[in-house]
């Protein structure tokens, strides 16, 4: 399975996706993360610590790719309409990682416009950074998306993930007592798409 992340704005969780994406399919089969995108952050994530799978710039990806079972391409942020297709177009499955704020879906809606009638079966969106009740911007995230193939799980917004970035470690070996919800927020995605 090839998976890419992608993203139209910063600071939405794209990169924090690929890595816990790329966690749970390691547990599946030989699993490749290959980091596309120019700041280099699964790649600097992983130089602090260890993770479960390889981790690869996108010029190694041709290389390494064959021995893999699952890939899973972290990308750069904003693509435009070109990229974006061929994005689409290379993978099993385009995830779309959105904070539920008005300014990230206003982003998220006029890329997935340009998706809509080309690849509608083949990307998924998934609600990042996800506040706790009582705010309801997940909620109204939801009904502004409905008409959108969206995850039925939500990312919540948990300190535990900046503590397995600055660690080098995926969430789960976090020592916080919120880190095992963390994880199984991506366990639960990484279901859905397996199911």
């Amino acid at each position: 399975m090839l998976i890419t992340v992608a993203g139209f704005k910063g600071g939405i969780g794209k990169t924090t996706t690929a890595v816990h994406l790329a966690c749970y399919f390691s547990k599946l089969g030989d699993t490749l993360l290959v980091d596309g995108d120019p700041n280099r952050s699964a790649t600097g994530w992983s130089k602090r610590g260890a993770f479960p799978f390889k981790v690869v710039d996108l010029m190694q990806a041709a290389l390494y790719s064959p021995k893999y079972e699952h890939i899973v391409i972290d990308t750069a942020a904003r693509p435009d309409e070109a990229e974006l297709q061929a994005l689409a177009d290379g993978c099993n499955l385009l995830v779309l990682p959105t904070t539920p704020d008005a300014l990230a879906i206003d982003a998220l809606l006029q890329t997935v416009d340009l998706l809509q009638d080309k690849i509608r079966d083949r990307y998924r969106i998934l609600l990042t950074m996800v506040h706790p009740k009582p705010v309801k911007m997940a909620e109204q995230a939801r009904v502004a998306l409905s008409e959108l193939p969206l995850f039925d799980t939500e990312i919540r917004r948990l300190i535990a993930y900046e503590k397995a970035s600055l660690m080098g470690v995926p969430v789960y070996q976090v020592k916080d007592r919120m880190a095992k919800i963390a994880w199984s927020d991506y366990e639960q995605v990484g279901k859905e798409i397996t199911s």
